[in-house]
């Protein structure tokens, strides 16, 4: 994967990456499933400008849904939890 504005998806804005986010400076990005650890790593460094220390990623199934009789599964994804340098933030997240 060669285009870096494919990569990222969109950010994951949860709970536990809220938690994340401000005890270990850490962020939930929904990833394109062909990226790879260095493609994104990257895209978020072009993108928002931070230095990236460490990409973990992971591969998350869809779910099997049931409207009446009918059953369907959602699309496969994949997360990627990214770690900023200590003194990088992204202010995508931040309230204002």
């Amino acid at each position: 994967m060669k285009d870096l504005s494919k990569v990222i998806k969109r950010p994951l804005i949860t709970e536990q990456g809220t938690v994340m986010r401000e005890l270990h400076n850490q962020y939930y990005f929904e990833v394109a499933p062909e990226a790879n650890k260095h493609e994104i790593k990257q895209a978020v460094e072009h993108f928002f400008g931070v230095k990236v220390t460490q990409v973990r990623t992971m591969n998350c199934r869809g779910k099997i849904k049931r409207m009446g009789r009918f059953q369907g599964k959602r699309a496969d994804w994949k997360k990627a939890v990214v770690t900023l340098a200590k003194d990088d933030t992204i202010d995508l997240f931040e309230i204002v």
